[in-house]
């Protein structure tokens, strides 16, 4: 588990997401889970926990990664400490984060995916990453500039 903005944001694997205590002890309030190979995880009562079943590749419904993409953005938004998972953590997880912290701070999200991949293992599906950046660009489209204190975190 690797964070990305201080005590509100980490980017993990399978193993994290399932991983209620360590969830916890770090202050999750809500899980964002990307991976489509693995089995639903069994979390606390009281945590949030949004599934997308996104495959690694090509293949996804453009209103599933948009809900992914939003969904992560409002958590970030609204200060939800939140874990981004998917099944390695190094594609889908680091991709949605990105494309929703670039929709928040209103940036390019390759950007952002430059910030969260500097020096970290990665692996991002081509085909993923361009759809994930139609996505960007029918959501920031729609919506007006962000406030100035939302901009960076």
């Amino acid at each position: 588990m690797r964070e990305i903005i201080q005590s509100r944001l980490w980017i993990g694997n399978a193993a994290d997401v399932r991983d209620a205590r360590r969830l916890n002890d770090f202050g999750v309030e809500a899980v964002v889970d990307l991976a489509y190979e693995e089995p639903l995880a069994q979390l606390t009562r009281g945590m949030l926990y949004c599934r997308f079943p996104i495959l690694d590749g090509e293949g996804n419904r453009t209103s599933l990664l948009s809900m992914a993409v939003e969904t992560t953005a409002a958590f970030i938004r609204h200060r939800t400490a939140t874990l981004v998972g998917c099944g390695a953590g190094m594609s889908r997880s680091p991709a949605v984060a990105a494309v929703a912290l670039a929709v928040v701070r209103r940036v390019s999200p390759e950007a952002c995916l430059l910030e969260l991949t500097a020096a970290h293992p990665h692996d991002i599906s081509p085909q993923l990453w361009n759809d994930l950046r139609k996505v960007y660009n029918q959501v920031v489209g729609d919506r007006p500039a962000e406030h100035p204190w939302e901009s960076r975190s």
